[in-house]
């Protein structure tokens, strides 16, 4: 068996960052920039009122109450093309560009109309309530990074700078084979000793969530030749995944059928737990991750293999998103693989991050992988701990990157 680390390590290093493409921001959302985005104005384009009120010269205004010659509007979208001179001022709307000539905005409620004037109660301070030109970024300015996932406020940005299109990387292309005499989809019967099979739904969302194109195959069952002509499929994906055959045994085919197809084996065991028996090799140029069959060790070990495959498809650096937490029950010591148990996370009266692991940690246990906040790992070996112990813990996200 291999550890952890180094079966990511090995995966990763199969994987290249996928071409560009260009796509409209409308369509941008989750997805990873493949290079920098500059902006092609600036923003404001020209000084504006940042309120409601009256565009002034500051000279004009520094006794009040003074009355002043009211000689035009500037509202949002408009603007009073003339210049503001001696004694004069300018309706402007919140948006609207400051007019020529003046240096100082006057709010509404420091304001009362009179005729063709406004009567001014308050004193002109020189820039209040006036955004300048490029106060919020210049023309050219980098606002955004490749490798950056696009957030919504990183979508209103680059519309702000006047970017329409963006050029970001293609969305991995994963190919999905469950495998397996027993399984039958949702819906479908169930035969004598038959039961639901779940993996190819719950990998298909995961590889969506993390912004990949998930294409189900199906279910194959354990016959050599539907293995093989099924994973014709996978024709074009830039990762072939596989549940189920992935261990030794006399029903166990998905080995066998790949490699009659020429895959090359780089590994099949891991120390860790759930998810030992996990394969991995070269299929032509498709690379290929056989995750066990059982419903939770699928979803685990793609969280702690496939995710970082994708974050260099997508050629942005895989961040490390674990924790440190108190351990809210004891635990015996560890064997030589990794353990990642299902806890529950919850804050105590300090605002700590407390982990209680599950009571029951069964692989083909979905019900409590869902009612789960995250994973608490545990390095081979380790000692037996203590409730109040800081371990590391793996926090599910609920949201659309995580499981």
């Amino acid at each position: 068996m291999i550890s952890v680390e180094q079966a990511q390590r090995q995966i990763c290093e199969a994987f290249r960052p996928l071409p560009a493409e260009q796509v409209g921001l409308a369509d941008a959302l989750g997805r990873v920039l493949a290079e920098d985005v500059t902006a092609r104005v600036s923003h404001p384009p020209f000084a504006v009122s940042a309120m409601d009120g009256y565009a002034v010269r500051g000279t004009d205004v520094t006794k009040v109450p003074v009355r002043l010659r009211l000689v035009g509007t500037a509202p949002a979208g408009g603007r009073y093309e003339g210049r503001v001179g001696p004694g004069e001022a300018v309706r402007i709307l919140t948006g609207g560009p400051l007019p020529d000539g003046a240096d100082s905005i006057v709010i509404q409620e420091n304001a009362r109309r009179d005729g063709d004037g406004v009567e001014l109660t308050a004193l002109a301070e020189p820039g209040r309530h006036i955004r300048a030109k490029g106060q919020d970024f210049e023309q050219g300015k980098t606002l955004l990074r490749a490798g950056a996932r696009l957030t919504a406020r990183d979508i209103g940005l680059a519309a702000s700078a006047n970017r329409p299109w963006l050029k970001l990387r293609r969305r991995p292309r994963v190919a999905i084979l469950s495998t397996g005499d027993e399984l039958s989809m949702p819906g479908d019967p169930l035969g004598p000793a038959g039961i639901v099979g779940s993996n190819g739904l719950a990998l298909s969302a995961f590889v969506r969530a993390c912004g990949g194109e998930p294409t189900d195959l199906g279910i194959a069952r354990d016959n050599t030749g539907m293995l093989a002509d099924m994973l014709a499929g996978a024709a074009g994906a830039d990762l072939l995944i596989t549940t189920g055959g992935a261990s030794v045994g006399d029903h166990d085919l998905v080995q066998d059928a790949l490699a009659a197809q020429g895959m090359k084996l780089a590994f099949w065991k891991i120390a860790m737990r759930p998810g030992k028996p996990v394969m991995f090799g070269q299929l032509g140029g498709t690379p290929v991750l056989g995750l066990p069959g059982n419903p939770v060790s699928a979803l685990v070990t793609a969280l702690i293999f496939v995710k970082p495959a994708f974050a260099v498809m997508e050629g942005r650096e895989a961040t490390d998103d674990t924790e440190s937490a108190i351990l809210g029950a004891d635990l015996k010591a560890n064997d030589l693989r990794q353990d990642y148990l299902r806890a529950r996370l919850e804050r105590n009266a300090d605002g700590k991050l407390v982990a209680t692991p599950m009571e029951r940690q069964d692989s083909a246990m979905m019900a409590f992988l869902a009612m789960a906040d995250g994973l608490v790992i545990r390095p081979p070996h380790a000692p037996p701990a203590k409730a109040g112990d800081v371990v590391t813990v793996l926090p599910f996200r609920r949201d659309l990157q995580g499981i």
